[in-house]
């Protein structure tokens, strides 16, 4: 595995697990992570095929293009991202709107997901150990 995957899928698995910590007592904080879980695995998936991406919007178009699209992906898994980027959204940056308890606990399922997805992709490199993912 290249450097730059293995550091983005430690960084994924350790983002899930902080927001799987904090989902119940702070569920604008747990979007966010559970988002930027779901943005490293990706990451990380991407830079094996050699591609990084600086814009969030940018990798989210490479799921729709290069994943879903592809075929590599169900639709659903692409829409379940892009959930995912709206509620980090409104954890960070909505004001008066919060996250709901119920929608965090919806992202952590949609973040399993996806870490799902990426390790069945190459499950030698991206691992999801028990006590983490």
């Amino acid at each position: 595995m290249n450097e730059e995957a293995a550091e983005l899928w430690g960084r994924a698995i350790q983002a899930f697990h902080t927001a799987k910590q904090i989902a119940d007592s702070d569920p604008d904080a747990a979007a966010g992570r559970a988002y930027y879980a779901a943005f490293y695995a990706v990451s990380a998936y991407f830079a094996l095929q050699g591609q990084t991406f600086s814009r969030h919007s940018a990798l989210e178009i490479a799921i729709s293009r290069d994943l879903v699209k592809a075929g590599h992906w169900q639709a659903e898994l692409g829409k379940t991202y892009s959930f995912l980027l709206e509620l980090r959204s409104t954890g960070d940056y909505g004001g008066a709107l919060h996250v709901s308890r119920e929608d965090a606990a919806k992202a952590m399922t949609g973040t399993r997901q996806i870490l799902e997805a990426v390790s069945k992709s190459n499950p030698k490199q991206f691992p999801l150990s028990p006590e983490r993912g």
